[in-house]
């Protein structure tokens, strides 16, 4: 064994004793690696998780990347453009992309007999994924529409039936207005709730042929597709090379296409979300240098507590480089261990809340009911090498103080 590693571990086990003030520092700079590393996990973990759950919460009402006419119609009120199969083809050819649906929309009134509310007819296809509205649905079941004749059936979000004293089976009349009023009776079919009340509170989902009729559309025409994509990081770069299949697609009327992303659609929402990005990196930040101070503090101790033992293996003839190595062995123990329980700790607690979700949210204020959690291997990874580093050259510095005593001084230092 190395002349370095023996004294080190004599100075664990208590074979080299010193004072007794460097056992509660290292206690303390141990706790201080510990309580670090459970925040920084926490910290990572809630803040993807809030994103990853906002943002399918958005993607599910809206998709990846929708394709629409090519005007500067923003209303709900759309253009329609035709379908084609060969440009569905086309789409679903690109890298990236899982799956494309056909979507349509209407603005619309519902009125009961004490209360109205205006909302979005949003028209669905038998190829929508229900995947999405699956997770979020409080009550009834999504709608049936493989069948050849026209569902009369909705779905409407649970805050809006609170609001129109509406359950599941009630019948609903709605109101359209162009050159004449239109009403229409539905059912209601189910209820969902996503805990977004700006979009909870405007869409409603039903079959796409009833969009289309109350749009005096044929059975070709739709609002646009929507398509799903398997990666949301590398969304910019999918939607680039829909947006390159469908410039080149162009109507027998002469309509053209244009394709928008759900973060073109919704800027301020994942603007907002974006900050979280920054709120994260500002915390870690922190905490390391907090945990790197303390180490620092933990390792001066260390070495003014055993200036005596320096002297003396100053003395017998041992370089300024192999006991600085004595020291900063102590202090990758010392963050090791730290590192050790703060993960142990940080990813039980990330485990017990994505299982039984103890901590509650308000809904109102957080969109969401619980804390979420979301959290990988590379995340675990990341933080552990960096927080390594961090410390370890923070230790360099004070570890320079082994090089500056001298072994007559040392000797006689009380």
């Amino acid at each position: 064994m190395k002349l370095e590693l023996f004294i080190v571990n004599k100075i664990k086990s208590g074979g080299i004793s010193g004072k007794r003030l460097a056992g509660p520092v290292v206690k303390v700079a141990i706790a201080g690696i510990v309580l670090g590393m459970v925040v920084m996990i926490i910290s990572v973990a809630t803040g993807m998780g809030f994103q990853k759950e906002i943002r399918e919460k958005i993607i599910g009402f809206g998709s990846h990347i929708q394709v629409v006419s090519y005007d500067f119609n923003l209303s709900y009120q759309t253009n329609p453009i035709e379908q084609d199969s060969a440009l569905e083809a086309g789409m679903r050819s690109v890298p990236g992309i899982k799956h494309v649906q056909r979507f349509a929309t209407k603005p619309g009134l519902i009125k009961t007999r004490d209360e109205m509310q205006g909302i979005v007819l949003r028209g669905v296809g038998p190829e929508f994924d229900w995947s999405f509205f699956r997770t979020i649905l409080v009550e009834g079941r999504p709608l049936n529409l493989d069948v050849e004749k026209s569902a009369n059936g909705i779905l409407l979000s649970d805050d809006l039936a609170g609001m129109l004293n509406l359950k599941v089976g009630d019948k609903v009349p709605m109101y359209f207005f162009e050159d004449q009023i239109r009403a229409r009776n539905f059912t209601i079919e189910g209820l969902f709730d996503s805990h977004l009340p700006e979009l909870d509170e405007t869409f409603v989902i039903a079959d796409i042929r009833q969009v289309q009729r109350l749009n005096n559309w044929s059975e070709g025409q739709i609002s646009g597709y929507e398509l799903l994509a398997g990666s949301f990081e590398d969304l910019m770069f999918t939607g680039s090379n829909v947006a390159d299949v469908v410039s080149g697609h162009i109507s027998p009327d002469g309509t053209m296409l244009r394709t928008r992303t759900i973060q073109q659609t919704q800027p301020q929402i994942f603007g907002w979300l974006d900050l979280l990005d920054m709120n994260i990196v500002v915390i870690i930040v922190l905490i390391v240098l907090v945990a790197g101070f303390n180490m620092i503090t933990g390792l001066l101790i260390l070495i003014l507590e055993r200036t005596n033992m320096i002297g003396v293996l100053k003395a017998m003839g041992i370089a300024d480089w192999p006991l600085r190595k004595i020291f900063l062995t102590l202090a990758a123990h010392i963050t090791l261990k730290g590192l050790f329980w703060g993960n142990l700790l940080g990813l039980g607690f990330c485990w017990a809340q994505a299982r039984f979700g103890f901590v509650k949210l308000d809904p109102a204020n957080y969109f969401l009911d619980t804390v979420p959690i979301h959290l990988s291997g590379l995340h675990i990874l990341l933080l552990n090498v960096g927080a390594i580093l961090t410390i370890f050259l923070m230790m360099i510095g004070p570890s320079f103080l082994v090089a500056r005593i001298t072994p007559v001084k040392a000797i006689r230092f009380e």
